[in-house]
């Protein structure tokens, strides 16, 4: 864990740890929603222990690769030309010059890494020392612009203690990248850039473009030099095939200092209202303002994005979250508002997942359409825009509506592989993870929150009902009738349990009546007959006539939504049909010969056994249904599919997969702690923390150093803004039933709900605050529990926690 710093605003990295820094350039990337740079060092352009990586977002292409005898398609998010590049060394009046430094030369003496999540800027400190005695401090302060969505900015100051001399400064723009950030994706096609071009535009400025393989993207990124003082300095460009680089000599005196400023901007041709990228690149650049100018407006952007996403928990757990969410911020920002993309499930900080979307949206629009709506809106209509593909699949597959994939990248089609790696057995696999159908279901769930929470009924009205009724189409011709139970039935799915993609012997693959997968698509149904009876008439006649309803179509919604089939056992909802018939694992056995197995597929894979055999899970499941739905709502969907659920059901529901879960999605932990708060709370703290700490402590080993888990990191703030709020938003009201843990039970939230602005809510032991600004214009309503009470502006309401 890094140090706190002076402040609990800075994330602190004393020295230099070669096996330590891909995890540390995850977690001090910078971006602001259009792209993000991975915090490497600029000394070195890539290497064992650092791998730069610049991504912007919706920035796809797609490459075939020779997989065990097969060609496969992939198409992954790209690693754009590096434009950190800048490195230096003493340049000698009586001898050649000495080595190129970096953090990992032996003339290294101390470093020191500073994010500041305040202001959005990562600082670097290192100081060395040659044969000679000669100190050389060398400081650097890094941004990615959060005002200027297409600029970069990096200050570099060098001062020599105690000796004059000259220090030579190279600064490139490097195009010579791949995609080379997972080690278990390195035998596949990487080079997803071609076409290279470099120039200058007078001595201070050089640009490089190239573009993309398949997609055709055009990219082009221009670099500024400016030295301090610059009298007798002169950059002098030197252009390859593949760098636009600059050189330039600087006279250092005892004790002063000598600053590089350099300004870099990115455009690519996804981006409108411009010429060409290279124009557009070399144009801004060239009309930047100065170093300070660009410092301040950054900061400006920042303290206004706090002030719209304010969460206050103090102590430790409070400065993780404010890590969590400053990465939240700078992979969906207010930027992304403007762009046609989604959320990549591992942010644009690394390339594991190939930068896919997947469902991880569930987990972090909750959050964002309290603070960021037209952010929410946005990564909605990107799902929207792909309606198209995903009627075209369900069509392909025998189905109606809409049948959207597990993995979305560009234009919508699944990108899911068809084969997986097993590091620990080497072997390729078929991957069936295709068949996690649930995602239609996540779609739809956040149509249906943002439109509650938001009141846009404008999106929920036409582009959101849309989207909703084709995809409860779906699960409507999913459902297939059997006579003998008397139910409905989906068979052949995943659910969120990855590890059971089959049943023992199975000559398909998939599991059938899924309970998470089930329940959720009769949830869907219900909502879409909600949509069916209250959208006004001219919206309900168009929708129909576009999506050619007919009305024989909701009478089906209304039977499959009370009798799709939700499977038991021993008195739990089953996972899924003959959960119970599996084996149970030797779970204290496993854990002595291997220590983690929370990538239990892996283990017994590599034993040649599979998980499908046994009652073992890799992340919650039947638990996600407490995790989406308050113990109120869940129970009136259960209700009207006459199924049972009571508080001892659920309760032995929990207890008995608790038992049966290895943890092997960062996502796990946190349904598990959002649960346990309201079922066992003592118990809830020990997951928490796990959530808490998942990348911070690179908890799955390794992974953290691919990319953040940002619906993990999303998902621990919404964890306090709604989990133990027990905040809804619905019937134009927001529902409080609070239920704090003893270690999270002060902290404070200020969201934003329909037309109401900034309202700040704090719990504090036993009492809630709720204040609505004077600026309102309407009283806010509250429900607590079973009290209703509206909140004029300009007010303040303390409220004592009745007992739950």
């Amino acid at each position: 864990m890094p140090t706190a710093g002076t402040r609990a605003w800075t994330w602190t990295y004393e020295g230099y740890d070669a096996n330590a820094e891909r995890l540390r350039e995850t977690l001090c990337a910078l971006g602001n929603g259009y792209f993000v740079t991975r915090g490497a060092a600029c000394e070195v352009l890539s290497g064992p222990a650092h791998y730069p990586g610049t991504y912007a977002a919706g920035c796809y292409n797609r490459l075939t690769s020779t997989v065990a005898g097969r060609a496969v398609e992939n198409e992954d998010m790209v690693n754009l030309p590096n434009w950190l590049p800048l490195r230096y060394r003493i340049l000698p009046s009586d001898a050649g010059p000495g080595p190129w430094l970096h953090p990992g030369h032996a003339h290294l003496t101390a470093h020191r890494q500073t994010l500041d999540l305040r202001h959005g800027t990562l600082s670097r400190s290192s100081v060395y020392e040659d044969e000679d005695g000669r100190r050389l401090t060398v400081e650097q302060r890094r941004l990615v612009h959060m005002s200027e969505p297409h600029l970069a900015l990096q200050r570099t100051s060098f001062t020599a203690e105690g000796w004059a001399g000259e220090v030579e400064v190279e600064s490139c723009l490097d195009g010579a990248v791949r995609n080379t950030g997972v080690a278990r994706y390195r035998g596949l096609a990487d080079q997803h850039l071609r076409g290279w071009e470099t120039g200058a535009e007078g001595a201070d400025t050089v640009w490089l473009s190239c573009r993309t393989v398949d997609s055709d993207i055009r990219i082009a990124l221009a670099e500024r030099i400016r030295a301090t003082p610059g009298r007798g300095v002169t950059p002098r460009p030197r252009l390859t095939v593949l760098r636009a680089a600059h050189a330039l000599t600087l006279p250092l005196a005892p004790g002063a200092t000598a600053v590089v400023d350099k300004t870099v901007a990115l455009y690519t041709s996804r981006d409108p209202a411009i010429e060409s990228p290279r124009h557009a690149a070399v144009d801004c650049v060239v009309q930047a303002a100065h170093f300070r100018q660009l410092l301040a407006s950054h900061r400006r952007a920042w303290e206004n994005l706090w002030r719209q996403a304010k969460l206050e928990v103090p102590g430790d757990a409070g400065r993780i979250l404010r890590l969590h969410l400053f990465h939240v911020l700078q992979t969906l920002s207010p930027h992304t508002a403007e762009l046609d993309v989604g959320v990549p499930a591992r942010g644009l900080h690394g390339e594991a997942y190939r930068g896919h979307v997947f469902w991880d949206e569930l987990f972090v629009l909750p959050f964002l359409n309290l603070h960021l709506p037209q952010v929410s809106r946005a990564l909605l209509t990107y799902r929207y825009r792909r309606l198209p593909a995903a009627c075209h699949a369900a069509a392909q597959a025998g189905r109606a509506g809409a049948m959207y994939p597990w993995q979305s990248a560009g234009d919508g089609r699944e990108e899911t592989q068809e084969l997986h790696l097993n590091p620990r057995s080497g072997r390729w696999l078929p991957d069936f993870s295709r068949l996690q159908h649930h995602v239609g279901s996540a779609i739809a769930y956040n149509v249906w929150q943002y439109g509650q929470a938001s009141g846009d009924t404008e999106f929920l009205h036409t582009r959101g009902a849309e989207m909703l009724l084709q995809i409860a189409r779906f699960w409507a011709s999913a459902a297939l009738w059997d006579p003998v139970l008397g139910r409905y039935r989906i068979r052949g799915v995943v659910g969120p349990d990855e590890y059971h993609d089959g049943y023992p012997g199975a000559a398909e693959p998939g599991v059938d009546d899924n309970a998470y997968t089930n329940v959720t698509a009769a949830w869907v149904l219900v909502r879409a007959l909600e949509l069916c009876h209250t959208l006004p008439e001219a919206h309900r006649r168009q929708l129909y006539e576009r999506i050619e309803l007919t009305p024989d179509e909701p009478e089906r919604w209304e039977d499959v939504s009370r009798l799709l089939h939700v499977p038991y056992h021993q008195g739990v909802i089953s996972q899924f049909a003959g959960y119970q018939d599996l084996a149970e694992l030797d779970w204290d056995g496993y854990r002595q010969r291997y220590g983690d197995i929370r990538r239990l597929d892996r283990i017994l894979e590599a034993e040649g056994d599979t998980v499908n055999h046994y009652q073992a899970s890799k992340q919650a499941d039947v638990l996600m249904l407490g995790y989406l739905f308050s113990p109120a709502e869940l129970a009136t969907v259960f209700r009207r599919l006459g199924c049972p659920l009571d508080d001892d059901i659920w309760r032995d529901t929990v207890d008995y997969y608790l038992r049966r879960t290895s943890h092997g999605s960062t996502l796990s932990a946190l349904v598990h702690a959002w649960v346990l708060a309201r079922v066992h709370r003592p118990d809830a703290w020990t997951y928490c923390e796990e959530a808490l700490t998942g990348d911070v402590a690179d908890v799955q080993g390794g992974t953290t150093a691919e990319g953040i888990h940002l619906g993990a990191m999303a998902g621990t703030l919404d964890l306090v803004q709604r989990g133990l709020t027990g905040l809804e938003t619905r019937d134009r009201t927001l529902w409080l039933d609070p239920a704090p843990l003893p270690q999270l039970s002060k902290f404070a939230v200020r969201i934003r709900f329909r037309q109401h602005w900034d309202i700040d809510l704090r719990i504090h032991a036993e009492q809630v605050r709720i204040a609505v600004p004077e600026s309102e214009n309407a009283a806010v309503r509250v429900r607590l529990r079973e009290r209703s009470f509206g909140i004029a502006p300009g007010t303040t309401r303390r409220l004592d926690l009745p007992d739950p």
